[in-house]
């Protein structure tokens, strides 16, 4: 969840009930968010799997296992 402007966020309580959803901001689910999103960045990283290059389901799911592994001990 990506924090919203300070301006919607007053337009909205100054809306009232006809605001629509309340605004919140929740930090662990944008942490969260975060680590997905550059773990796609660096899977992306593989020309393989960023252009799905592999024919058959099997192989592609093998070259992102072997990935997740890299990345796994590279920590």
């Amino acid at each position: 969840m990506i924090p919203e402007k300070k301006d919607q966020i007053a337009t909205r309580k100054k809306r009232g009930n006809k605001g629509g959803r309340p605004p919140a901001f929740d930090a662990a689910a944008y942490r969260n968010r975060n680590v997905v999103e550059r773990s796609f960045a660096y899977v992306k990283q593989w020309r393989g799997l960023a252009t799905k290059y592999h024919k058959l389901a099997i192989t592609y799911r093998a070259a992102v296992v072997i990935s997740a592994i890299l990345k796994w001990l590279r920590r």
